[in-house]
């Protein structure tokens, strides 16, 4: 991957659940796969993960039409339970989640470094999409 113009990109949510339900939705492949969608037209088909430092996640996301699909994953370098995850892309792009545990809920702030073969804001709108569906299915669940 082409490293120059790497642009880094901060979403967040507030989701309103203590930080080891969030840890634990975040984590856990049975969650992973009911909330890693950016629109309700894909999904994720199979997710699994090894989360340690070296350990590999990865999910399977495809069109509900059968159109397209990918796999999306990467190596941990950083895990602190309940607190950060850190991790390198397949592509080599980095990523990192804080989990804030706050009174009664826990804001999730993730920053990922972009891509370049899409718009910064097609890829903040999309990101921020699956997790404000990350949001509904913690609390709803």
């Amino acid at each position: 991957m082409d490293t120059i113009d790497k642009t880094n990109v901060t979403i967040e949510v507030t989701i309103n659940a203590p930080v080891e339900k969030v840890w634990n939705y975040w984590t856990a492949p049975e969650h992973i796969t009911q909330w890693n969608g950016a629109s309700p037209d894909w999904h994720t088909t199979r997710a699994e993960n090894y989360l340690r430092v070296g350990g590999k996640f990865s999910s399977r996301m495809e069109a509900k039409d059968g159109t397209m699909d990918f796999d999306f994953w990467g190596i941990y370098d950083e895990v602190k339970p309940n607190e950060r995850i850190a991790y390198t892309m397949g592509d080599g792009r980095k990523a990192t989640i804080v989990f804030a545990a706050e009174e009664s809920s826990t804001k999730v702030i993730e920053t990922f470094e972009t891509e370049n073969q899409n718009p910064v804001e097609l890829q903040r709108g999309g990101w921020q999409a699956i997790l404000d569906s990350f949001k509904k299915h913690t609390e709803e669940n």
